[in-house]
């Protein structure tokens, strides 16, 4: 079972030095309307959007950044029926496990993870802690605990088990956050409470991996947040951090990342 602590764990003298990588991870797609992923979209218009994950390597580690779905429940029949399929969603994964092969194919190794971090808990962004080896801490910000262990489930597209069974050490964290020199975690609440985006710092040019806060470029480029928000109100802590990234992503040498954009260059490599 998950146990917490209080505060950003601190992972700096493990990793040593500032982020020298940034790997893509595309770990499967999902049909999703427009109108989901950007306020005032088409419903009647879909798109097949990436589930993403990345991996920050570092000199002597590296961390996850999301996990993308749990493919052991995706193909466990009842389990598909229960969380992966509903209304006009549907899970899609390819054959076999795209993160355990993505993360060896970049020739990393689990026993190196040294944390690893989730954006918010859609159940395409909690699967990867099936894998990570047992009390690997895991930041998370502490609204987003608070709203997973309010009663949320299916109805807000979240499989509370894939957090609360698995055996790792939740940072909880509460707000900005640096959770290592060149990693720093980002207060973008609104698509669910406790969502979080993360800046990367590389030798070259910084990433800002927006993750759900803007699903699309056009998010940023038209200042307009997804469609969905996981509580009611939360409207205007959406458009808060919409306009917060899309400002970063006018700064010279920062590059936002939408979250599933399936025409974003970095995802279609």
């Amino acid at each position: 079972m998950a146990k917490t602590f209080d505060g950003a764990v601190r992972t700096g003298a493990a990793l040593g030095g500032r982020p020298r990588g940034l790997v893509r991870l595309v770990l499967g797609w999902e049909p999703i309307p427009e109108s989901i992923s950007l306020r005032g979209g088409d419903p009647a218009r879909f798109l097949l959007e990436p589930v993403t994950a990345a991996a920050v390597v570092f000199d002597h580690g590296w961390v996850l950044l999301d996990g993308g779905f749990n493919v052991d429940r995706v193909r466990d029949p009842e389990a598909r029926a229960a969380h992966y399929e509903y209304e006009s969603y549907t899970a899609v994964v390819p054959p076999g496990d795209a993160l355990a092969e993505g993360v060896a194919a970049a020739g990393l190794a689990w026993d190196d993870l040294a944390l690893c971090a989730i954006s918010h808990v859609h159940l395409d962004h909690t699967g990867g802690l099936r894998l990570v080896p047992p009390g690997t801490p895991v930041a998370l910000q502490r609204r987003e605990w608070d709203w997973l262990r309010s009663g949320i489930g299916r109805r807000e597209t979240v499989v509370v088990d894939d957090v609360l069974d698995a055996d790792v050490r939740v940072f909880l964290l509460d707000g900005d956050t640096e959770l290592a020199p060149g990693l720093t975690a980002l207060d973008t609440r609104g698509h669910t409470p406790g969502h979080q985006s993360f800046r990367v710092d590389l030798p070259d040019r910084t990433v800002v991996l927006a993750c759900d806060a803007a699903d699309l470029e056009r998010n940023l480029t038209e200042r307009t947040p997804c469609g969905w928000v996981g509580r009611a109100g939360d409207e205007l802590e959406a458009q808060r951090s919409i306009d917060r990234l899309a400002d970063l992503a006018a700064e010279s040498g920062v590059e936002v990342w939408p979250g599933h954009d399936p025409e974003w260059a970095a995802w279609r490599r």
